[in-house]
Formats: structure tokens, sequence, C-alpha cells
């Protein structure tokens, strides 16, 4: 079987332009290289003091069994500022069985075959521009030419934008573009990290080598054995990445720990660390060798080890536990409660969309081991999901499934009504199954799109059944609250509406947290809804308000609504701020999605809710 072309691609694709777009891939080589001083290999070489024979090189070489499939040949070096940097040759020996890992791509890798040589990615983790905190940057090269790449096809189904084929593993975040200004130049709305300060810092970080997971050589100079030392050499630069937590007392009196900053509240912890630590024997990285036994203590209270060890580990850790900040958990999965709570996502990405795990040798390799997707049946039949056909058998990504959209209420006349959410499918048929005093109609009965007219208020249902052939999908029902006084109505609500509700003073209300100095001195969120010089003109103006348009829209997912992060953080989804005023039940902490439309306790989550199912308007 094999999952769908959204591979590596990071799951909000909304940005305008799209993130997997060359537009999008410009911008971000603008934001941290505006003079393309690393615009092809040997620039980036020279720029990071590879050959210059100061600092520490050192290389390594092994089969990348689990991710991308490659026999990969590693160089790195820390320089005498601190700053590091990783590239790395890929090698992929194509065969009649198409992409996938094979032995001969790391035989390749170690021969340095340039037959099979198919590109350079090359990470550095270094200060931007303007100087500053360093921060990840992403970069590919071309196999022929050495030149810097807007896209690449790691993986044999079609090229995909940098930097979105990075930072959707490696923790970062998609953030939109401003509009063109008069020179046509786009910037990300958002400024990333707030110790960088520069927009293009994506908060995207480095992964650790997990030798557990690789294959190695049996040359002499090239087995596992052979390269521990380098390996360990190569975590402890990648450890000098990782930020201490908030709260640790500095210095540690770890020597691993020298080389690390604090971090603020609203950056990432570090928690990859303490992986890499145990690996090494702990504290000061005892051991020569990596051993990968880790455990996190929440998921050993909650008695969910074998989860752990049979899905957690091998799928969803890497990616995973690079996110998060200091204020909320953001899915990262070292700890237990995390992932419980994100039980409903996880049904969604990775039994009925099929996009996660994000690489498609994983993704393979989850599907053909039974003990990986048994043990994540049985957690997320524990949670209350359907996991399993008729027959018993377990359901598989790519058969039809039908999405409607979300219940809500809307006014008297017409609603338009869409089925593009809906997954695997190619037909749909829509029907009316709950309607008082036949006071509705459907405008068509078959197609992507239908209008919904009622001339009465109350309760209606409306069913959609996907097809893909002739399979059909299970049906669903989509529950339409008519009123004919909601004000203002659907078809009208504008961004004004929507700031109002992102600007209203009090407690419970985003503004709170969401401003340039919150209270309780909290540093502030990623994104800030108070009315600010975003563009730096020295103006608080139109221009800014569109700015700030453009960062709300960035956190919707039009692909996935019930996933988009505008309605699910305040409505207490891994959200610090707990459930806000209008988007579910304070009291007793139930979010607006478990609340019936027309509920007042959702009358903001209905609001938002209706501006996007039209589009999101300024």
């Amino acid at each position: 079987m094999s999952g769908p072309d959204s591979f590596l691609l990071y799951p909000n694709p909304q940005s305008s332009p799209a993130i997997d777009s060359q537009a999008y891939a410009q911008a971000y080589y603008a934001a941290i290289d505006p003079t393309n001083a690393k615009d092809t290999l040997v620039k980036w070489k020279a720029a990071n003091g590879f050959g210059s024979g100061t600092g520490m090189e050192v290389q390594a070489v092994f089969g990348d069994v689990r991710d991308l499939g490659y026999g990969r040949y590693v160089t790195a070096r820390k320089n005498t500022d601190g700053t590091i940097a990783f590239y790395v040759d890929n090698y992929l020996v194509w065969s009649a069985a198409g992409y996938g890992y094979s032995s001969l791509n790391l035989d390749a890798a170690v021969a340095r075959d340039q037959r099979w040589y198919i590109g350079t990615n090359a990470i550095e983790f270094s200060p931007g521009p303007a100087g500053g905190a360093p921060f990840a940057k992403y970069f590919t090269f071309d196999p022929v030419t050495g030149a810097r790449l807007l896209a690449a096809n790691l993986d044999g189904r079609g090229n995909k934008a940098m930097p979105g084929i990075c930072t959707g593993c490696h923790g970062g975040r998609g953030d939109p573009l401003t509009p063109p200004d008069a020179f046509g130049n786009q910037l990300f709305a958002v400024v990333g990290n707030p110790a960088s300060g520069v927009r293009g810092d994506l908060k995207g970080k480095l992964h650790f080598f997990e030798p557990d997971t690789f294959s190695f050589s049996t040359l002499a100079g090239k087995t596992r054995p052979d390269q521990e030392a380098a390996i360990k050499t190569l975590n402890q630069w990648v450890l000098c990445t990782y930020p201490l937590p908030t709260s640790s007392v500095v210095p540690t009196g770890y020597a691993e720990d020298t080389c690390r900053n604090v971090a603020t509240l609203d950056e990432w912890q570090g928690g990859a660390a303490d992986i890499v630590k145990a690996a090494y024997g702990g504290n000061g990285l005892p051991n020569p060798a990596y051993a990968d036994n880790y455990v996190p203590a929440s998921w050993v209270a909650a008695g969910q080890t074998t989860l752990y060890q049979n899905v957690v580990q091998p799928a969803c850790r890497m990616c995973h536990i690079l996110r998060g900040i200091g204020q909320q958990s953001d899915a990262d999965f070292s700890n237990f409660t995390a992932f419980q709570t994100s039980a409903d996502r996880i049904m969604e990405h990775v039994i009925e969309r099929g996009n996660m795990p994000l690489t498609k040798v994983l993704y393979g390799r989850y599907w053909s081991t039974p003990s990986m997707y048994n043990t994540m049946n049985t957690f997320l039949q524990n949670e209350g999901y359907t996991v399993l056909d008729a027959a018993s058998a377990p359901l598989l990504p790519g058969r039809p499934i039908a999405d409607a959209g979300l219940n809500r209420t809307v006014s008297t006349g017409a609603t338009t009504l869409s089925a593009a959410g809906s997954m695997y499918a190619d037909t749909f048929s829509w029907s009316i199954v709950s309607n008082p005093g036949s006071a509705a109609t459907l405008s068509v009965a078959t197609g992507v799109q239908t209008t919904f007219n009622a001339t009465a208020n109350g309760t209606y249902g409306v069913q959609l059944v996907a097809s893909k052939g002739t399979v059909q999908s299970v049906p669903v029902v989509l529950t339409l609250v008519v009123n004919s006084a909601l004000t203002p109505a659907p078809a009208a609500i504008r961004f004004s509406d929507i700031k109002a509700v992102l600007q209203a003073a009090g407690a419970g209300k985003c503004i709170t947290c969401h401003t340039p100095a919150p209270a309780g001195n909290l540093p502030p969120s990623p994104i800030i809804y108070a009315n600010v010089d975003r563009n730096g003109d020295g103006l608080v103006d139109a221009t800014d308000d569109l700015w700030l348009y453009t960062e709300v829209r960035g956190r919707i997912n039009f692909s996935d609504i019930s996933g988009s992060p505008l309605l699910r953080k305040p409505s207490g989804h891994h959200h610090n701020g707990g459930v806000q005023s209008g988007f579910g039940d304070q009291v007793n902490k139930i979010s607006a999605d478990k609340l019936q439309p027309g509920d007042p306790l959702r009358a903001n989550y209905d609001l938002f809710l209706n501006w996007i199912s039209n589009g999101a308007p300024y």
C-alpha cells in the first residue's frame, strides 16, 4: 500500500503563497541569506569554515533505514565561535522495486559512488544575517551543479519546496508570508524565535543521531564500533543546540551543558537532551557507545511503556520531541498526557488522512509491522475511537472518508456546504435527514458543494456519503442550527469581527497573554493580537492590520478545519490559557467542539467557524 503525496509536507499548507511553493522558498532564503552568500554548496562550506584548518571536523557514514532510506555520508564541524554545521551527501540506488531503503544505498555512500549521489542537505546553527542568537537554518543543493535548490525530491514522489520538507520533521513552524510590498518582496509575518528576532527563524531544531536505527558497513573503519566515537561527538554538538529548560539551575555542573543556553518560556525547552544524555549513561555522558533504553517517567507512571517502545519511540518521537514551548505541550510526546490529549489528531492523521508517519519509508514500516499498528489501535480503542472494520481488521488509510464540515449555527437563507475536506473520494452524495417542518432544501444532491437553504429556525441534519469508485464512506451527519436572529450573519463576518474577540479585554480573554507585555511576567506569545507596529515603519496603521490578518489566517488549516489552531487553542486543546470565553465551558473545562452548536458558551467558536467556512475574508 502507499500513502498520499503529502509525505514531508507541512500539515497546514494554506499560506498565501502556499508553504510548498517557489515563492515561499525564495522568501525563506532571502530571510536567512539576503546576500546569497551561501547559494552554492561550495560557498556554504566556505562560509561555515569547512576545510579552513580551524575548529574541529568529524565524519560518519551509515544507512538511514528508518526515515529517508538513503545511504548518508555526514561531514560536520564545530567552529571556534561555537557555530555548528552539518552537510549530508545522500546516496540512493534506484531499482525495479522503486524508492526505499536498500543496503546498496549504504554501499554507495561508503564508496562515495557518484552514480548514485542524489544531492546534499545541510543544516547550520549560527546567528542570523545581522548577528544575534544562533538558530537552525536549512539548505539543499543540486548534485550536479552544487547550486542551492528551492525544492527537492527527497522520497521519489516529486519536488517539494524548502524549508517545509525539513521543518515538518525538525520542529519548525510554517508561518505565513506578508502580502507583497511595493517591490514585490514578501517577509515572514511572524518574527521567529524571540531570542534571535529574525523573520525566517522558524524555530526548527537539529535531530540527534540514533545509531540504534542505522545500518552500518562491515568494512574496516566504517563499522558501528569504528564510528561510535565520531557519532558521540556529533551528538554532543547537537546537544549544544538544545537549550536548557527555563527552570534550570545554571551552571548545571556537567561539561556537556556548558555550551547550552537557557530557554525562555516561549522557546522550546530542549527535552530531546534527556534522550541523548540517557543514551550515553546520563549526566556527564560516561558511556562511549549509544544505547537507547529511555522511557520518560510519565509513560512509566501511566503504565504505557509498551506503547512508548512499540510506537512512539520508533515512529513518532523524533519529530514530536522537537515541538512545544515552555507555556504549552503542543504535542511533545515526551509526556504521556500530551500524547493522550492528542488522540483525536492521531486518529485523524494516522488512520484517516494517512499522512503520518511523515516519511514514506517509516509510513510503510508502520503499516507492515503489526506490533506498531496493533499497539496504537489498542490505545485508540481505549480512547473511544473505532479502528477496526466489520471484519475486525485494522482500518487502513485510503478508504473514503466523508467530511461535511463542523457542526455550526447558520442564518436562514442560503449556506454553502462543502465536502472538500473529505479524503480519498471522488464522488459525493448529500441528503437532508432531519428537516423540521420540511423547511430546508439542497440545491444539488451530488457534487463537492451544495447549497443548504432553510426558511425556518430549527436544528437540521445533512448527511454526506463520500465514495471512491464503488466503495462508500461511513455516512456523516452535519448538524446545522438555523437562527434567523444570528448577528452578524455568517456571510457578513469579516476580520474586524474576529479581531474584536481577539482584542477584547478582561479575564479569560485572548489579549490577556497575546500582548507584548502579558501579566504575571509571562513572555509574549508567538502571535500578538494587540495593535502594534508589525512592519517596522514606525506607524500602527492599516498595513499592520493586514499583517495581523495574515498572521491570524496562518492559524487556519483550510484542508483540515477542525485542526486549525485558531479554533483548537482557545477551546483548550494544548493551550496554556485553557478554555477561553465563548470557546467552551470554562468552569467545567469542556471545549466548544464538545458542545452543541448554538450553545451560548461556544458563541465565539461559532463566529470564528462561520468566518473560516466562508473563506476567512478580510
